[in-house]
């Protein structure tokens, strides 16, 4: 599969909390719309720091990652952004990566999302069986 592409939308979930009580104007809420990879190998979304750092996102520590190649690093992660593809939104955090590096969608965002990637024409897609709004399984307790 060749590399598949859309359009990520970030927004500060506490600026946009803040604008919502009318505590700050709305064109100050920190958003960036960046194209970003969509990796069905990743498990969560990825940042570049610059990216991070525009949306004054503060960081909440370091957690271990593996990369495709094995190797094993802790790397910084932010918390509370506000997450839109394809007019879906979601809160989530997110990794950070270097500056300049690819923004990644991962698996976390696919799912709650309720996204499909089509192989063939590298595409993402809203799931047509849940056109509305994401669906999602939920095993029944029992």
């Amino acid at each position: 599969m060749g590399k598949v592409m859309t359009k990520l939308r970030l927004t500060n979930g506490a600026d946009l909390a803040m604008a919502e009580r009318g505590l700050l104007r709305p064109e100050e809420v920190r958003r960036v719309e960046v194209e970003a990879l969509v990796d069905t190998g990743a498990t969560m979304l990825a940042i570049p720091a610059d990216v991070a750092e525009r949306l004054g996102a503060p960081v909440g520590g370091r957690i271990p990652v593996r990369y495709a190649d094995g190797r094993v690093e802790r790397v910084p992660w932010v918390g509370g952004l506000w997450v839109e593809i394809l007019g879906r939104a979601m809160t989530s955090d997110a990794l950070v990566q270097p500056a300049g590096s690819a923004p990644l969608i991962g698996q976390l965002q696919l799912e709650r999302l309720d996204l499909i990637v089509d192989a063939k024409t590298r595409d993402v897609h809203v799931n047509p069986a849940s056109p509305d709004a994401p669906l999602l399984d939920l095993m029944a307790a029992g």
